[in-house]
């Protein structure tokens, strides 16, 4: 039987179906730019000690704050930052951990980050293995420290600090042959309380012996404001970033495999057939996502860059220009990065080099702050997530994403508005391990991370 339908019915009727239409189209639309937000894979739950909010069923220890005594008879330095864990002894996991601690002109300021400055006769039996000792005996405060914290018992053996003489060791990256690479984030020159020019990345042995990594500069992986860096394990060839608005993705092809201090060549990257080297996405959407763009190197000179103008040589001789490049890593023929400010709406863009064609491809671009902000440190789970760690304003959290483009959150901060910095998993997948930034805390958080994939 045929009904007859009002015309207010109808206008609601469709109304009705263009509601949903819209709304289907805004979620394709979301889908095509990479910001579907996958919330609750475990709903994240309050803490009642009001640190660290994490999915239900999962739980965290810290193994390490900041004024703690070491090993060494030193204490744990502020600002943490990049990290990275390596296999030990029988249940030993060797943790080392950068310390982004800059120049201070006066001393008192130092002392407040890194301690060791009072400790005059710890400075002189070590002086030689430290990068810069600074004017009048006050060595640069950056550096790393090392713990070696055994799964079993669930607590720390051994900590003590691993290099010194540095500034702004900022991130790095794990190589093939198991060291770690703590890198640079300054161009600091001599002079004003330093005895040498800063913007190097430096090579640490992890070991659960107490000793002092002789601060090596190398030199040829250039200086600039170094963040992270990921090694294809088959050539040996290390990808870096730069924090700049304006920086350069660089690669160091070495002369020497697994030996980077005899040095090599500096390159930047190039985008094949593109009117523009400029990836941001600031003004014009000149890069879109799941799009695979050729891509090729170029030689740079002066890598030692006494001007501060690497990058912008490099920019005019066509390589492309990200925004803020900072968390990276290498994983089955792909090198992850991010760019914490890129995007239209500066929240951040996370790429990939795929190692074996050379393509570059964004593979998220967030428009939302709630799904993703500032993205920073990264690392890829055993799973093959990559896993964020944000450095916005307001409460930060952890991040995992999806190759859909979907996010989730895996942890908030809780006890204050510092960052998360230094993520990275266990060698055996089984523990995940974080830092808060300042004051330092160094995180261990374990749960059924299976059940996520």
């Amino acid at each position: 039987m045929n009904r007859k339908i009002s015309r207010q019915k109808f206008l609601k009727d469709i109304s009705i179906i263009t509601i949903g239409m819209l709304a289907f189209s805004n979620m394709l639309l979301a889908a095509e730019k990479g910001i579907t937000h996958l919330s609750n894979i475990f709903p994240v739950v309050n803490d009642p000690k009001g640190i660290l909010r994490l999915m239900k069923g999962f739980k965290y220890n810290i193994i390490s704050k900041k004024g703690q005594m070491m090993s060494d008879g030193l204490t744990v330095p502020d600002h943490a930052d990049g990290m990275a864990s390596f296999k030990g002894k029988g249940d030993n996991i060797i943790l080392i951990r950068n310390h982004e601690i800059g120049h201070f002109k006066t001393i008192e300021k130092l002392l407040d980050k890194n301690p060791m400055q009072k400790n005059k006769k710890y400075i002189n039996q070590f002086s030689d293995l430290m990068y810069d000792q600074g004017k009048n005996q006050t060595p640069c405060g950056g550096g790393t420290s090392t713990i070696v914290y055994n799964t079993k018992t669930q607590s720390v053996e051994k900590e003590y600090l691993s290099l010194a003489g540095t500034l702004v060791n900022c991130g790095g990256g794990i190589t093939p042959w198991n060291t770690w690479i703590s890198c640079e984030e300054t161009v600091d020159t001599k002079g004003s309380g330093l005895t040498k020019n800063h913007g190097y990345n430096f090579e640490v042995i992890p070991s659960e012996t107490i000793k002092l990594n002789k601060a090596i500069p190398l030199k040829d992986m250039g200086r600039f404001r170094h963040e992270a860096i990921a090694i294809d394990p088959k050539t040996n060839i290390a990808y870096q970033t730069e924090d700049r608005k304006d920086g350069l993705i660089y690669r160091f092809v070495p002369n020497v495999k697994k030996q980077y201090a005899k040095g090599g060549k500096l390159q930047a990257l190039v985008i094949k057939n593109m009117k523009t080297n400029d990836t941001r996405n600031w003004e014009v959407d000149n890069f879109v996502i799941n799009t695979k763009y050729k891509i090729d190197w170029i030689d740079l000179d002066n890598v030692q860059n006494p001007k501060d103008d690497l990058r912008k040589r490099g920019a005019k001789k066509g390589a492309a220009i990200f925004a803020r490049g900072e968390g990276m890593w290498y994983d089955n023929n792909i090198v992850y990065f991010t760019c914490t400010s890129g995007g239209s709406k500066n929240l951040g863009q996370i790429w990939k080099i795929d190692t074996d064609n050379q393509t570059l491809e964004m593979m998220f671009e967030s428009q939302n702050s709630d799904v993703m902000k500032m993205c920073d440190n990264m690392t890829i789970a055993p799973w093959g997530d990559v896993v964020i760690c944000e450095d916005g304003k307001g409460q930060d959290r952890l991040i995992g994403l999806k190759p859909n483009g979907t996010t989730y959150i895996i942890a908030e901060n809780y006890l204050n508005n510092s960052e998360f910095a230094g993520v990275n998993f266990s060698p055996d997948g089984k523990i995940l391990f974080v830092n808060i930034y300042r004051p330092t805390m160094t995180i261990a958080i374990t749960g059924p991370w299976k059940e996520i994939a």
